[in-house]
């Protein structure tokens, strides 16, 4: 739902009626995201183009979809898209854009390679031969693309591990980074080292500032897919913020103040995680966070007992529900036990939510409309044509079916919103030119990239980045955004897992609407009671901070005037929130 790709082959005997005139939205797509930087493309449209020849090679004109027409299609509309159709996406919507700059080639290997059922002889054959008409563009396209793939650079900088831990062939390695000043309570960072598959996750955990030894402890992740969790730790929930300066502001909203927290980066290849091995989707990342688990736990076991919660937000959306699936699946040989689920601004079922796009941007979400009548029909005209595409993923759960929906999804609704150059995670603000839209993220960036800062946590990669695109590429490939992962929350609530999924109400890219939309209309054992439970306002310090509704376990809260980083936007009504599910799972007026 949120990385732009193109369409595969296949596609058409199944959904091919409802991708009329693809061909020129599917250019448009490529050409709108000229102002990233990617070169090469006039070769992702071709390759874009042509793949459109071939869903509609027995159309009632097959000619329009020839290999000719697509050169001249693409030549003519290159310079008018190129120059001014300069869009700006969110990290989320640029996550499979190098998949459309070499298109042929590479899903010719990442996705077709292994995911051929349902696709005739004649696709595959025809679309090796769109590859032979520019094997150079293309051998110089893969090259570039490898690269972009290839492991990060490790360090020959010799941390100082105070401690190690092994169970099950695995490592567990312990620094010591409070020289750092981040915060003054006991905390560790290090590397669980996975070590038959040469994976090496980072973590960062801090002690809780009030009773560590009968708080909670809370696992945060940020989403992406490819975004590091420190951006959780200095932007949103930790104990510190970083200033412009790089200097340290203690932040008395932490959420470590009644709960010891760990900030994980998976999966790997993610922030200072590192593996020449890539992870490509949220189940097999789940596996990894399990792993880690065990062995943290093992190696600190004065916490295995303590109440356990994951926590994250966005892409989390997808994560959490795969791995706390995971953990129930093992709960028999695992050595602590799972409490809760929170998902704040998530993306989860992105069929029911693709539906709150509209009435965000239109006026109809609590914010003011920012689309024109005309984008905001065009948004309603596109959204049976997505779910109809989302659709053919959730029922057949295959790759190629997957990938398909996000080029025609993301371009129909975020086309736009782009246009407009509001903040997609806020849409009270401009974006303007810092990444993510806030210039703190640079700043964090900029922080821990530092060589004190990357001694004192035993990091081992040389460069940290916030958000790595090829991971998102990975996920993208796969088809992993567009897959459901609402079945899992209803059956982990059917298991008896209390689950709250709480959203900000000025976010855009996973707006509070879809969110509620998504809850209401989850099918599990409490549904007749969720859909009859009440509304109620939700007060802060005796202050309207949202509306929740509540039952069986299921939680679903908006919170006022916040964005997609609801710690953020507000720090004291987010570490109310959180002390109060943590401690009784309950929110009272």
């Amino acid at each position: 739902m949120h990385s732009p790709s193109t369409y595969l082959p296949g596609i058409a005997s199944k959904a091919g009626q409802f991708l009329v005139s693809r061909d020129l939205n599917c250019l448009a797509t490529v050409f709108n995201l000229a102002s990233s930087g990617v070169v090469g493309l006039r070769q992702a449209a071709l390759s874009c183009c042509m793949q459109v020849a071939l869903n509609w090679r027995t159309a009632p004109n097959p000619s329009l979809y020839s290999s000719s027409s697509c050169f001249t299609l693409v030549d003519q509309r290159t310079p008018f898209y190129r120059n001014k159709h300069k869009m700006k996406f969110s990290v989320l919507a640029l996550n499979a854009l190098v998949a459309s700059v070499t298109a042929s080639s590479l899903w010719q290997q990442h996705v077709l390679g292994d995911n051929k059922d349902g696709i005739s002889a004649a696709d595959i054959s025809l679309w090796k031969e769109v590859e032979q008409q520019f094997p150079g563009q293309i051998a110089s396209k893969m090259e570039e693309m490898e690269s972009r793939f290839a492991p990060k650079k490790t360090t020959k900088r010799k941390a100082n591990w105070i401690s190690t831990t092994s169970l099950n062939g695995n490592t567990l390695r312990v620094a010591d980074p409070s020289s750092l000043g981040v915060d003054t309570v006991q905390q560790y960072s290090g590397y669980v080292d996975i070590e038959e598959e040469d994976k090496h996750l980072f973590y960062w955990f801090f002690e809780s500032r009030n009773d560590p030894k009968n708080d909670p402890v809370i696992l945060w992740l940020n989403g992406g897919p490819g975004c590091s969790s420190m951006t959780g730790l200095f932007f949103e929930l930790g104990p510190s913020n970083i200033n412009e300066d790089l200097t340290l502001s203690h932040n008395e909203f932490s959420w470590n103040q009644n709960a010891s927290v760990i900030f994980l980066d998976q999966p790997v290849n993610v922030g200072f995680s590192h593996s020449p091995n890539r992870i490509k989707n949220s189940r097999d990342g789940a596996k990894d966070v399990n792993t880690f688990l065990n062995l943290f736990f093992d190696k600190f076991p004065q916490y295995k007992d303590l109440d356990f919660h994951i926590a994250g937000e966005s892409y989390a959306g997808h994560y959490i529900p795969a791995i706390a699936t995971e953990i129930q699946s093992n709960r028999h040989t695992n050595n602590f036990n799972l409490s809760s689920l929170l998902i704040g601004n998530g993306i989860t079922d992105s069929r029911t939510q693709i539906e709150g796009y509209e009435p965000m941007a239109c006026g109809k979400g609590g914010h003011p409309a920012i689309l024109s009548p005309e984008d905001c029909n065009k948004i309603h005209e596109s959204v049976p044509k997505c779910q109809k595409l989302i659709d053919l993923c959730y029922e057949t759960n295959t790759r190629y079916a997957c990938v398909a929906p996000s080029v025609y999804c993301d371009n129909a609704i975020f086309s736009s919103f782009s246009k407009t150059g509001l903040n997609v995670y806020d849409i009270r603000e401009q974006c303007g030119e810092s990444a993510l839209c806030y210039s703190q993220i640079e700043w964090i960036t900029n922080y821990l990239n530092q060589d004190h800062v990357l001694e004192a946590l035993g990091a081992e990669i040389e460069v940290f980045e916030g958000c790595k695109n090829s991971v998102g590429v990975d996920f993208g490939f796969d088809g992993d955004g567009n897959r459901p992962f609402h079945g899992d929350i209803a059956d982990l609530l059917d298991d008896g897992l209390p689950i709250l999924i709480y959203a900000g109400d000025k976010d855009f890219i996973c707006n509070w609407v879809g969110n509620k939309m998504w809850t209401d209309a989850l099918e599990w054992t409490g549904a007749e009671k969720f859909g009859k439970a009440e509304i109620r306002n939700w007060t802060v310090n005796g202050e309207n901070a949202g509306e929740v509704k509540t039952a069986k376990g299921l939680t679903y809260l908006r919170v006022y005037e916040a964005g997609h980083m609801v710690p953020f936007n507000q720090p004291e009504v987010a570490l109310d929130m959180v002390n109060r599910w943590v401690g009784k799972y309950e929110y009272e007026e």
